[in-house]
């Protein structure tokens, strides 16, 4: 299993919208590219599809941009990634219809190996990464005497 250059955009532009959720201030392309260092462009799908899939919203105006559509505690990283591949990406069947008896049992191990990813995915929140990267961006200050 290995995360999508989307999926892991996507996580890190909705960090960047959570670490502002309580502010209420919202964040245009070309800032969250900056931070991020994702292309511009790149950025606009990404962000397109996270709103069709209803985890962000885009506000108008000179002062516009986007923030979260809701708290970044009832955010998994599981909706996050499901919303950029799609269900059958994160749940794939197990097709019972192989003539293999070896093919069926490596398709069933796999689609566990996808519900134990999945059920990680789901336990953690946008909120949670924030919380890490503070604790992280802590240690970075610690000093000695």
């Amino acid at each position: 299993m290995e995360l999508s250059n989307k999926s892991e955009y996507a996580l890190l532009a909705l960090l960047e919208l959570a670490a502002r959720y309580t502010s209420g201030e919202s964040l245009q392309i070309r800032q969250m590219s900056v931070l991020q260092d994702i292309p511009n462009r790149y950025l606009e799908q990404l962000l397109a599809t996270l709103r069709r899939g209803g985890l962000i919203k885009s506000i108008r105006g000179a002062r516009g941009g986007y923030v979260l559509a809701r708290d970044p505690r009832t955010i998994t990283l599981l909706d996050a990634v499901s919303c950029m591949e799609g269900l059958e990406a994160i749940a794939p069947e197990v097709d019972t219809n192989t003539t293999h008896l070896e093919s069926q049992l490596i398709q069933e191990v796999w689609h566990e190996a996808c519900q134990a990813a999945n059920a990680v995915l789901q336990k953690y929140t946008l909120q949670d990464l924030c919380d890490r990267r503070t604790a992280h961006g802590n240690k970075d200050l610690m000093y000695y005497i």
